[in-house]
């Protein structure tokens, strides 16, 4: 149902602000699940959102994609409504690591190359080695040129992870949109996940400095660094803060 407008413009290179005006959002008509949602988020900013399941993280996180048109207010990057910029030009500026990464029957190199798929063999290479990946990667039978099974069912959800983190770290978007949650990885692999993450945020590398982050976070270490930590409840913003505010609030629902 998301179509570009008939006069969309390309979206230029951006910096990465990010705004909610207002916005509403139900997936039918009968029932909101975010109200009135506002919201600034600076270029290079680390958002934590956080609350209960079912309070509307995933939905905020898929909204700022594009995923799903806004019942009412409007979202901007860099002042652009997002509705009014071809869709193309918004996702190509935009990494999304999700909590069950889709991996394609391909070999690992052309999947890590989604992204960006003139990439050189070297960058494939150097961006697997940034997201902890390079080294089960060479285990593999054919290393790099292993072709995946079909959704990269002989890898391990942490394994396909960090194959998405490698993804991500090719495309070089200036915002990234995470799902941290590593439930069903154990500590050595959370490790490498979460190392990954941090040199994700950081852009390592790249030109243009800290990445703008909007984090579904599950880690109090992730939590703890934020700039804001955006609380949900029952799809409101119910509070906004850091840690240490947000903490020493006096009965605060954070």
């Amino acid at each position: 149902t998301v179509t570009d407008a008939p006069n969309a413009v390309t979206l230029p290179p951006i910096k990465g602000e990010i705004v909610f005006d207002h916005v509403r959002f139900g997936y039918d008509a009968s029932r909101d699940v975010l109200s009135d949602i506002s919201l600034r988020i600076e270029p290079g900013q680390l958002v934590a959102l956080v609350g209960q399941t079912g309070s509307g993280k995933t939905t905020l996180a898929s909204l700022v994609c594009r995923f799903y048109d806004v019942t009412g207010g409007r979202i901007t990057v860099d002042g652009y409504d997002v509705r009014s910029v071809t869709q193309h030009s918004l996702r190509s500026q935009i990494g999304v690591v999700l909590q069950e990464p889709f991996i394609f029957s391909d070999t690992i190199a052309n999947n890590i190359r989604y992204g960006r798929p003139d990439a050189s063999m070297d960058e494939v290479i150097a961006a697997a080695k940034l997201a902890n990946c390079h080294d089960f990667i060479m285990q593999l039978s054919d290393g790099y040129h292993t072709v995946a099974h079909e959704r990269g069912s002989q890898f391990s959800v942490g394994q396909r992870q960090l194959l998405s983190i490698a993804r991500a770290v090719l495309a070089d978007p200036r915002v990234i949109v995470l799902d941290e949650a590593t439930s069903a990885v154990d500590t050595e692999t959370e490790r490498l996940i979460q190392d990954a993450f941090e040199k994700l945020l950081a852009a390592e590398g790249s030109p243009h400095g800290r990445r703008t982050a909007i984090v579904i976070a599950h880690r109090l270490s992730t939590i703890r660094k934020a700039d804001q930590i955006v609380v949900l409840k029952e799809g409101r913003i119910v509070e906004l803060g850091t840690h240490q505010s947000l903490v020493d609030k006096p009965g605060g629902y954070y």
